[in-house]
């Protein structure tokens, strides 16, 4: 890994404004459905663009979340490949604290997930699957985000790289915390299913 410098803040810079980019809030406006932040739990992201009955929008929101942070990795590639994780963990911490919104944003599953698929698509895609097999068993799409990002880290230290494990733990790490209302909820047996109550539909992770 070369020493720390001018490319490096550059990717770190340019991970963290497209992360910060509230695509779940922007597409509402758009739409004219108003602040999505004043509906629901008050998320940018695409579990609440859902409630509001628009799942074109949350479907939108999901890819786009998820897109900012593979676009970011992406970019950060062209340069060279040890630029990559610092222009991910910056994307993912664009997402959760933007600066346009005075630093309160989305949960940050979505954009995980987009990073790590375009840092190492197997690993990226393993999460994916677990999130996937964890919604159809328990029917939470917390508890799937949650497991998701959990098992991020195992598989990058099985299928990919050492920085890719440390940017899948430290994704993780912020996701979780950022998912501490929905643990307590879920501890307590309070946490909504995916088809109840304020899920109409099966939600996408949230982001």
């Amino acid at each position: 890994m070369e020493p720390f410098g001018l490319p490096h803040v550059a990717a770190a810079i340019l991970g963290y404004l497209l992360g910060s980019i509230p695509f779940g809030l922007v597409l509402t406006k758009m739409a004219g459905l108003g602040d999505i932040r004043a509906i629901g739990s008050g998320n940018i992201g695409a579990t609440n663009v859902l409630r509001t009955g628009r799942k074109d929008l949350a479907l939108a929101t999901l890819l786009l979340d998820g897109g900012k942070g593979a676009i970011a990795v992406l970019i950060a590639r062209l340069v060279g490949e040890d630029l990559t994780v610092i222009a991910g963990a910056a994307a993912i911490l664009g997402h959760l604290f933007p600066v346009w919104l005075k630093f309160k944003g989305g949960k940050g599953v979505a954009t995980t997930l987009g990073t790590l698929i375009a840092a190492n698509w197997m690993v990226g895609i393993g999460a994916c699957l677990v999130w996937v097999a964890t919604a159809l068993i328990f029917r939470y799409s917390s508890l799937a985000a949650l497991m998701a990002v959990l098992s991020a880290p195992f598989l990058a230290l099985g299928l990919g790289t050492m920085p890719q494990a440390y940017l899948a733990a430290f994704a993780a790490i912020l996701v979780w915390i950022r998912h501490k209302d929905n643990i307590r909820r879920l501890l307590s047996g309070e946490e909504p299913k995916i088809g109840k109550k304020k899920d109409a539909a099966a939600p996408p992770p949230q982001a």
